[in-house]
């Protein structure tokens, strides 16, 4: 029986896919559930698993766009499984018969190249080297061709001219998913009047509460107390107080929500991903942890669903992972804010006239300026920073244990 495997439909207004690679090879055997190929979507890579077990037929190359429907491959469900106990007789290939010596053709003699023949005199070697270029780059004047220290002098390299090293190039075609990526980065830039607000953060008070608890919290629930778990509740927060950063546009519409689902922006496998902590509102310290190692570890073995990282509506990204002191992030569409946290740099600050080594993080919040004004943007940010400054009293009630659980 001939299985036809049609794309199945990855998401809600997904209409075409493109084949990212094969994991089989044409006339492989498969098994049931194995995956068979990547798919790309605009919205994240997908792994297409075999529907049944048998001999596979491909229909598609790696890089076709497809619909959602159409058969990319068949599975002849009759054809028997490889049996891999089974010794194979192999023959011995006969040697072959040795054939008598031939007399080696006499060489051709090539003339021979004299010393001054393309070549440099050991002073216009060192002056072409400190220049970056080659002899064979420089029309000698001695005898025979020869570059003379003078020749090397007057060298100029032109400007169009590599002066050695590699200087190859490769060029690929971009994943679907990359291409959705810049479309809306682009898009975000385009059609969004976004600007960006910065402040700084002094984390000594999480340093202290995360040396106090990580282990005793690591312990009983399994997850590390991070940063995150400080700066979504403390998100969540300011999110309450300024409800116009929890907001965006439809048409001539502006939409406003009374929930907090928030974008985290990881990086992946395949490119960034955004995956979201659904009513983060109601999550504890315990719960926004695990629910960002559980959301990350599938983000980075590529299991992520689409359905999982839409709908967000505010968007958190951390370039302090990779080193960035500061950064304007760009607006996650539709969304209408979203906040860039970096590294976390001992500076000396100034507290009550004296001068305190802290350690310091910048923050900055892109938002669309259509609707958020700079009074609104500029108290959300500070909100943020007071919880992260204080979180026993705003974040916690007064009862760190109880806030963790513990």
């Amino acid at each position: 029986m001939i299985l036809e495997m049609k794309v199945p439909s990855p998401g809600e207004s997904i209409t075409t896919v493109e084949i990212a690679e094969w994991l089989v090879q044409d006339g492989d055997y498969v098994e049931k559930d194995q995956a068979i190929a990547e798919v790309d979507s605009d919205k994240a890579t997908l792994e297409l698993p075999a529907e049944a077990s048998g001999t596979i037929t491909l229909k598609a190359e790696e890089g076709d766009e497809v619909e959602v429907g159409q058969v990319v491959c068949l599975i002849d469900t009759s054809a028997a499984a490889p049996s891999g106990d089974a010794p194979k007789e192999e023959k011995k290939a006969e040697a072959p018969k040795a054939e008598p010596a031939k007399e080696a053709a006499p060489k051709a003699i090539e003339p021979a190249k004299t010393y001054a023949s393309g070549s440099a005199s050991p002073a216009a070697k060192k002056i072409l080297a400190e220049k970056g270029m080659d002899a064979n780059q420089v029309a000698g004047t001695g005898k025979d061709g020869r570059v003379t220290k003078d020749d090397a002098v007057k060298a100029q390299p032109s400007m169009g001219t590599p002066a050695g090293g590699t200087r190859g190039s490769e060029r690929k075609k971009l994943s679907m998913l990359r291409r959705k990526v810049a479309e809306r980065l682009v898009s975000a830039k385009n059609e969004t009047a976004m600007l960006t607000t910065f402040n700084e953060v002094n984390m000594k008070p999480i340093f202290e509460l995360r040396k106090e608890y990580k282990e005793t919290f690591k312990a009983k629930h399994g997850v590390s107390l991070g940063f995150m778990s400080f700066f979504t509740l403390a998100i969540v927060r300011a999110l309450k107080l300024y409800p116009a950063v929890n907001s965006m546009i439809d048409g001539k519409e502006m939409i406003s929500y009374d929930f907090c689902d928030i974008s985290i922006a990881v990086s992946g496998p395949k490119g960034l991903m955004v995956p979201v902590i659904r009513n983060a509102e109601n999550l504890s310290f315990r719960g926004v942890e695990s629910e960002v190692k559980r959301l990350a570890i599938r983000a980075r073995d590529g299991q992520i669903t689409v359905d999982e990282m839409t709908g967000g509506t505010f968007t958190i990204s951390n370039g302090g992972v990779f080193g960035s002191m500061l950064s304007t992030p760009i607006i996650n569409p539709p969304q209408s804010g979203i906040l860039g946290m970096h590294n976390i740099v001992e500076r000396p600050m100034a507290v009550n006239g004296e001068v305190v080594i802290l350690p310091i993080m910048y923050v900055a919040l892109s938002y669309d300026h259509r609707i958020i004004d700079g009074k609104e943007s500029v108290g959300f940010l500070v909100a943020v920073k007071e919880a992260l400054e204080n979180p026993t009293e705003l974040l916690m009630d007064n009862n760190v244990k109880r806030a963790l659980e513990l």
